[in-house]
């Protein structure tokens, strides 16, 4: 079934030659545009960060990138099949062996990226023995504020062979981790000759935030603080998933220094908590004024 071609590049503003760096530039200050917590028209700005997002996953992974960019030229007739007639993800298997597609909602990805990216479980078995039904698996995009603190989320899917669209609730365990699968036991492919159905597993991917950096529980942060501030020491705040932190700043702070906030990351094992790391990013005057250009002067000529 075809659907819609999406241009990653178009949606980041980037060339299909920018690079890595480049890639990561342009989604983080789309990203910081469209985040929902600052943007003033929320639910515009929520599904254009989504957008963002989605192209990120793509475009920010080399092996993921390679693929679209291999296929890319395959596209551009107003629609996309997989290639050499495959399924998309949830690609199951009736008794007849018709190809029957599942069509997911509610899980923050576009058909575009489930068809493309998606990964399909091994075919029913055939025959007059009892075989159990696949199971299915989706990518459901989950933030790092659903993560930190735990929620539902209402998702559906239809199988392409009927009219019915189902809908379930699904509950996103606080401290949940990327790639992690929640299972929806019995609600995968038909089960052949009186076999039980297979699972539906819901696979975590985080959707990426303009601040943060995912590694297990912890959560890295760059903090950009005045190159004096750096020099003389001061305190700086730093934002967390709970809200703003102080952070102290000594005397000849070097940039790119971490500092660690202990328990400041995401939910661990228990009541555990990951860490959170600050970055120190020194900032200068790109358009100092006169009595700053003569105190930089001034340094220079202290330090000659």
């Amino acid at each position: 079934m075809p659907v819609q071609f999406r241009d990653y590049y178009e949606t980041l503003g980037v060339a299909k030659t920018a690079s890595q760096d480049e890639i990561k530039k342009a989604f983080r200050k789309l990203a910081r545009k469209f985040h929902p917590d600052t943007a003033e028209d929320k639910k515009t700005a929520e599904e254009k960060f989504k957008e963002v997002n989605e192209a990120y996953e793509v475009l920010g992974d080399p092996e993921k990138r390679r693929k679209y960019d291999e296929l890319g030229a395959n596209w551009q007739q107003g629609g996309f099949q997989a290639p050499g007639g495959g399924f998309p993800r949830g690609g199951d298997y009736g008794a007849a062996g018709e190809g029957v597609e599942f069509e997911f909602g509610g899980t923050g990805f576009s058909d575009f990226f489930e068809q493309l990216f998606g990964a399909r479980r091994g075919r029913s078995g055939f025959g007059t023995a009892p075989q159990k039904g696949n199971d299915i698996e989706a990518d459901i995009m989950v933030t790092l504020e659903e993560a930190f603190h735990g929620s539902t989320r209402q998702i559906s899917f239809r199988r392409s062979d009927s009219a019915q669209i189902q809908t379930y609730t699904v509950k996103i365990p606080k401290g949940v981790r990327d790639g992690q699968r929640i299972r929806l036991a019995g609600q995968g492919g038909q089960g052949q000759a009186g076999g039980g159905a297979g699972d539906l597993y819901l696979r975590v991917r985080f959707q990426r935030h303009p601040e943060f950096e995912v590694e297990g529980a912890d959560l890295t942060v760059d903090l950009e603080v005045p190159a004096w501030k750096c020099v003389l020491g001061g305190e700086a705040e730093v934002r967390t998933l709970e809200g703003r932190a102080k952070l102290k700043i000594p005397a000849g702070t070097q940039n790119g220094r971490k500092f660690r906030l202990t328990g400041r990351g995401l939910p661990a094992k228990g009541s555990e908590r990951g860490d959170l790391y600050v970055v120190v990013d020194a900032t200068l005057p790109v358009h100092p004024s006169e009595a700053e250009q003569a105190l930089w002067e001034k340094i220079r000529d202290l330090s000659a």
